[in-house]
């Protein structure tokens, strides 16, 4: 019997313990339990709070890089383009060459980029433009905003990358700022056929750098480029052909151009009153390579050259990119070519030596002897320029390099009769420059 009641009796004293009031302590505990689930509650949305600004914030790089240097020219107050011309009197300077800001919003298919340029001169934008690819092949993307031209190699090679401390003569005068206002279509892809074969082009506004449009034409500028590796020779080849086509407005009657059926080379005028706000071509055609190739004992080495011919609009005094600013400039046509040839080679992982070459004869119709006899009309802008670049380059460190750069610049040598501004060029103006840089990159 005793066996039936004790489990009985236990039965009963855990339903009576169950059903009594609670104690004070044991209510306490459910209270901070419950608290604490709270708090763990909170802190997980505020983890996924956290997430999402991480997310955000690694999708945003942030870079620059900023160029001081100094620099000594010949003669004071040259015409240079190792980083603009000296002021009238001054024949050294010390100047921040470039100082730049560049912020990148990569959100995978789409892209959002600014870049501004500070120096001593002041604030400048560089880019400001948004990229956006098709999601399917990411093959094709649509960039609009303010970006590079799309023409030949030495455009879109990085300033902060360049072993030269400047772009050559001939893309300084044809693409004076590099950047445009326009948007362009680009066809590239790590595998099959557009991995060896791309493409850019696109219109712009056809103006001064960050200009705005000032007549009724868009101008056409695009690049085909090829990739060819060897890997087993420890050798590739890149290389493209470009193509500017586009037309400037005449504010004046006055065309002017060179007399192709004299013997005597000079301009002669068409005054014809149809003229004023004609349509003036502009047309650059090139073609680029660049050669790199793995030398085991000492170190990887790169052949770089470009060509470029065409018509450039320009003005008497100025041969630079036409930009219609003002009313009554007359336009003077002038067939050009220009090229650059460019070797660097690299000793060890620190040091590269640089040798570069770059010629624009800004008027081939003509010859130095043509220049400065009487009733030419020949100018400055008529002189074909040439450049040797000696430098070398040391690698501080992974954000630190060294730039040491001699300017050799050697001008046409005119008529021995030319008098006014073309007098001076009668030898070889003194116009050499000196650059030492110093970089710092992020």
């Amino acid at each position: 019997m005793y066996k039936k009641v004790i489990p009985l009796l236990f039965l009963l004293f855990l339903l009576t313990a169950y059903s009594l009031p609670q104690s004070t302590d044991t209510l306490a505990t459910k209270e901070e339990l419950s608290e604490v689930k709270g708090a763990m509650e909170g802190m997980n949305e505020t983890m996924l709070e956290m997430k999402t600004t991480v997310d955000a914030l690694k999708k945003i790089k942030v870079s620059g890089y900023l160029q001081a240097q100094y620099q000594v020219a010949d003669s004071p107050g040259v015409s240079s383009y190792a980083g603009g011309n000296f002021p009238t009197n001054v024949k050294s300077r010390y100047s921040v060459r470039r100082g730049r800001i560049k912020v990148n919003y990569d959100n995978d298919l789409t892209q959002y980029v600014i870049q501004i340029d500070v120096t001593q001169s002041g604030v400048g934008i560089k880019d400001a433009y948004l990229s956006i690819m098709e999601p399917w092949m990411r093959t094709a993307s649509l960039t609009a905003g303010i970006f590079d031209r799309p023409f030949g190699f030495e455009i879109s090679y990085s300033s902060s990358n360049r072993e030269s401390p400047e772009r050559s003569r001939l893309f300084q005068t044809l693409f004076p700022g590099e950047r445009e206002l326009g948007a362009k279509l680009e066809l590239n892809s790590a595998e099959g056929l557009f991995s060896y074969i791309n493409f850019k082009g696109g219109f712009f506004n056809g103006v001064l750098n960050t200009a705005n449009e000032n007549n009724r034409h868009k101008d056409f500028i695009g690049r085909l480029g090829f990739q060819l590796p060897f890997q087993e020779e420890n050798l590739a080849i890149d290389g493209g052909f470009s193509l500017y086509s586009g037309k400037v407005t005449n504010n004046s009657k006055y065309l002017y151009s060179i007399d192709a059926n004299s013997s005597t080379k000079q301009y002669i005028v068409d005054s014809l009153s149809s003229n004023y706000l004609g349509h003036i071509g502009r047309t650059y055609y090139g073609g680029d390579i660049q050669i790199y190739y793995d030398i085991p004992p000492i170190g990887g080495a790169a052949l770089r050259g470009e060509y470029i011919t065409g018509e450039q609009p320009g003005t008497s005094s100025s041969n630079v990119f036409y930009n219609p600013s003002s009313a009554n400039t007359p336009v003077y046509k002038r067939k050009f070519n220009g090229w650059y040839l460019m070797y660097i080679q690299n000793i060890g992982l620190k040091n590269q030596l640089i040798l570069k070459y770059d010629v624009l004869d800004p008027n081939s119709d003509v010859e130095g002897n043509d220049l400065g006899k009487t009733g030419t009309n020949l100018t400055v802008a008529d002189i074909k320029f040439s450049t040797l670049g000696i430098g070398w380059v040391y690698h501080w460190d992974s954000n630190v390099k060294f730039v040491l750069y001699y300017d050799l610049v050697m001008n046409e040598k005119v008529n021995s009769s030319a008098s006014g501004s073309l007098a001076p060029y009668r030898d070889d103006i003194k116009d050499n420059v000196f650059t030492l840089r110093v970089q710092y990159k992020f």
